[in-house]
């Protein structure tokens, strides 16, 4: 990457914005599963863990891999699958 004038006014700008609760890749990954069964589930995700909806919305890596794994457990609940609706105990018992 180039330091140009602008990406160094972007920088700068990011590193002012940035708060000391905000949540790395490493930590909102470790969390996303949750997030998205709860989503699944129509539990309000947003308010149970708000750090990983501020970081899925302001980081385009995490958030692709969220619609992946969004698209995945959708897919597993349209085959008859919905194995994390046992793990929160929303869904039908095998």
């Amino acid at each position: 990457m180039t330091l140009t004038p602008d990406v160094l006014r972007l920088l700068v700008a990011k590193a002012l914005a940035s708060r000391a609760d905000e949540m790395t890749c490493g930590e909102c990954d470790a969390r996303v599963d949750r997030f998205a069964e709860m989503t699944l589930a129509g539990k309000d995700a947003r308010e149970a863990l708000p750090l990983v909806e501020e970081h899925l919305s302001g980081c385009p890596g995490c958030r692709e891999e969220f619609e992946a794994l969004m698209d995945v457990l959708r897919a597993a609940e349209r085959e008859g699958r919905p194995w994390w609706r046992r793990l929160l105990g929303t869904g039908r018992r095998p």
